[in-house]
């Protein structure tokens, strides 16, 4: 375990951004008490945020984007500060966590904390399915973490597997779609570039998978893991969690089909 400073630690809240002129707001003033300073890299939004963001007195960078993973981590190495508060533009953090994060400052104890992720959708908290207590790894020391993953779906990972973690009150609020067309757009978008990133890896797409791995991800989704029990929006998002896979791998097998 790393041991206990005694000094008040110091902390950089880090966020990437394009068009987020809905949600920045929220998530800088949810930061803003909590970090001692805040980078925000911005993939040249043609909307408000950098307006917005220069109200808060950010360390705004602008970078063109490099993929999710590679923008996150160019995030980090802008950070001043090696503890790191981590979220994205339609994130904010809860008044519970807010307290958890400022008292670190005086009893950092692990080398990174895992927060619960609460999501809105469609102006409805989401409490079962995948999607609750969603679990990320956001509050962590920068000298021992990267983003790493598969494109869309990034997560923090801390080097050496002797690492250990704590978890904190409160959650992390995410704004997600607020409308089904919104959500159906972003099931196309991400399962392009997950089934690219399949490809890469050389991941295989036979017709058992295209059959099969949809309809477990449902059944997981919206019976073992409660999805029914948010109503019709449950429904929805546990339909979308199966029609997301069936689209990510008939566009993997359709792109070795191209590539032969």
């Amino acid at each position: 375990m790393a041991h206990i400073h005694t000094a008040m630690l110091k902390f950089s809240g880090v966020v990437i951004t394009f068009n987020e002129e809905r949600y920045i707001e929220k998530c800088l003033e949810s930061l803003h008490n909590v970090v001692d300073e805040i980078v925000v890299v911005d993939s040249y939004s043609t909307d408000k945020t950098k307006a917005i963001c220069e109200k808060f007195k950010v360390k705004f960078i602008e970078q063109k984007f490099l993929g999710y993973i590679e923008q996150k981590n160019f995030a980090l190495s802008q950070a001043k500060y090696n503890h790191v508060v981590s979220l994205d533009g339609d994130e904010s953090l809860s008044e519970e966590l807010q307290q958890s994060i400022k008292r670190l400052k005086s009893s950092w104890q692990y080398d990174g904390y895992y927060c619960n992720r609460r999501n809105n959708f469609c102006g409805q908290w989401i409490n079962y399915s995948d999607w609750y207590p969603n679990k990320k790894l956001r509050v962590f020391d920068k000298t021992k973490a990267e983003w790493r993953g598969l494109n869309p779906h990034d997560h923090i990972e801390l080097f050496d597997n002797r690492a250990k973690t704590g978890h904190l009150k409160g959650d992390i609020l995410h704004k997600t779609y607020q409308t089904y067309s919104e959500f159906n757009k972003k099931m196309e978008h991400f399962s392009t570039i997950a089934s690219k990133a399949y490809y890469n890896k050389g991941i295989s797409a036979p017709l058992w998978k295209i059959f099969w791995n949809p309809t477990w991800a449902f059944f997981k989704a919206y019976v073992l893991r409660l999805g029914f029990l948010d109503g019709f929006n449950g429904f929805v998002i546990c339909y979308q969690t199966g029609h997301l896979t069936f689209l990510k791998y008939s566009k993997l097998r359709e792109l070795y089909r191209s590539k032969n």
